[in-house]
């Protein structure tokens, strides 16, 4: 079979030559846009500037703006043929661990570019902004109901910034007691996300590292023996980042507790637990949650992304400025400066947070309601499980007792003696039309392979992938080392040397000498 599912034809000509183009079927081969033609032409036409510039002083303008001119059709179709470079989650699944890459539907797009959410400003009078407050009033209600917490600061903007606001609010409460000077120290297990002490050390905190149990969790006398009253906090992701829940959450909390420490809760992996498990029960004192994994807002290329932090009742008198209160006159910002603000810790953006996300997120929860949602959380674990299920067999499970919560992950042990890497692998499964799953982490399993499938995509879809997994996994031990070694033979570009690329990146582009461009 010479792709999942499909036979050969008979007489097939198995070697393809080389097109005469560098296209490739419907594949365009595509220049940079500077590399192209257009240098001499505009692509729009403007007005004569009124003025001459001279108000602008040094700033004019000396040099040409060296950007080719394009027409409208040109323009469109530059980006198309870039896009088809692209694996996207619109073209099959995207199964990289960790980070949750799932369909987002189209109804979100819709509600956030609703006029009132998309042209809004955060300047505007209050007065006119009554259904955007009422919109985030909303969302912390429905954020504070799943996570059974008290206080929620919407403002944060990514899982790394909630991470901040979080221990920001720790180290006030520690401020607030008379502690911050002796507690120091932050607790972090080694399998947390790196964000997770490159945080606390931003905060001025020594990050001390707890070991992990050989079943992939947090060792508790480890723990236990390093909590003291010079810590501070301990950082714990649950469902941790091997894809498992850690079963002794609540004495994790208990001995945290105990040492007048405050836990903070890595929520990446909430989409594991949502609407089946409330943090708040746990013992959890804060826990950012990341809109655009959990609640299906687009992700990846930077953003946009949200990350709330919902707090405990200890912490939320410190929670940053501003958040949304509703009373007789409507709803309204409470600010820093106001008294009902006067133990935040200040504020962490200039404004209020990504009304996209808020909106996006809200109209997911909404069109889910309070069972779509628990369903999210049951079937991301399950789809998770049946790819650990049907690839434990070729492929070796890092933690194979019991089930896996919302990615399966497999190390390299299945391909010892072969010659193949984790590496080799995933550019082979470039070829098959599939984009790589997380690759070496987490750092604490040896070659890792972390899928998480997510809960979008059906039993078809996975079967789809799993046949090409287990057909890759069959050439590699079978000694096919050329599939995988020379691998991507399809792709629009080739395998990078990354060695190289590190050390001597070009990170600008160049017009070639005798060019237009160079004139």
């Amino acid at each position: 079979m010479n792709t999942v599912g499909r036979p050969t034809a008979p007489n097939a000509v198995t070697t393809k030559p080389a097109t005469l183009t560098g296209g490739r079927g419907l594949l365009q081969d595509e220049a940079l846009i500077f590399e192209g033609e257009g240098w001499g032409k505009s692509g729009v036409d403007l007005p004569e500037p009124r003025t001459d510039g001279a108000d602008l002083g040094d700033l004019v303008r000396k040099d040409p703006i060296g950007l080719p001119g394009l027409s409208e059709p040109e323009a469109m179709r530059h980006y198309v043929r870039l896009s088809q470079k692209n694996h996207a989650i619109d073209l099959a699944i995207y199964p990289l661990g960790s980070c949750t890459m799932k369909h987002n539907p189209r109804l979100n797009e819709k509600m956030a570019r609703l006029p009132g959410f998309s042209d809004i400003h955060p300047l505007q009078p209050i007065s006119t902004v009554q259904g955007a407050l009422e919109l985030m009033d909303t969302l912390a209600h429905w954020l504070k109901t799943l996570t059974g917490m008290p206080a929620v600061a919407l403002s944060p903007k990514a899982g790394a910034h909630g991470e901040l606001c979080g221990l920001m609010a720790i180290r006030a409460a520690h401020e607030a007691s008379g502690q911050h000077e002796k507690r120091r120290k932050v607790l972090v297990p080694t399998s947390a996300h790196g964000t997770n002490p490159a945080t606390a050390a931003f905060v001025g905190y020594s990050v001390v590292e707890v070991a992990q149990t050989e079943d992939g969790r947090v060792d508790v006398a480890d723990l236990a023996s390093k909590l003291g009253d010079d810590v501070a906090a301990i950082m714990v992701t649950n469902p941790n980042t091997c894809g498992l829940f850690e079963r002794d959450i609540l004495e994790i909390s208990r001995l945290t507790h105990e040492a007048g420490a405050y836990f903070y809760c890595d929520g990446a992996n909430f989409n594991a637990i949502v609407g089946r498990v409330r943090p708040g029960d746990l013992g959890v004192d804060a826990m950012h949650i990341n809109l655009h994994k959990t609640f299906s807002t687009p992700h990846g290329g930077g953003g946009p992304g949200a990350g709330p932090v919902v707090l405990s009742e200890a912490l939320a008198p410190f929670a940053p400025a501003p958040w949304v209160v509703h009373d007789d006159g409507g709803y309204r910002l409470i600010e820093r400066e106001e008294d009902e603000a006067e133990q935040a810790f200040g504020r962490l953006c200039a404004f209020q947070g990504q009304m996209g996300m808020y909106t996006r997120a809200l109209s997911y929860m909404m069109s889910h309601g309070a069972d779509g949602l628990r369903q999210v959380a049951e079937d991301a674990v399950l789809n998770a499980n049946y790819i650990k299920a049907r690839l434990s067999d070729l492929m070796s499970a890092a933690f194979p007792d019991g089930p896996c919560m919302h990615e399966a992950l497999f190390d390299d042990e299945w391909l010892k003696g072969t010659d193949i890497t984790t590496l080799d692998f995933a550019k082979a499964m470039i070829d098959e039309g599939f984009h790589p799953m997380t690759m070496y982490f987490p750092l604490v399993v040896h070659g890792a392979m972390l899928i998480e499938p997510t809960e979008t995509e059906s039993k078809a879809e996975l079967d789809r992938f799993i046949e090409a997994m287990r057909l890759l996994a069959q050439a590699a031990k079978a000694g096919d080392v050329d599939r995988f070694k020379g691998a991507p033979f399809h792709a629009p570009m080739r395998r990078l040397d990354e060695t190289r690329a590190a050390r001597s990146p070009v990170l600008r582009w160049t017009a070639p000498e005798g060019s237009n461009q160079a004139a």
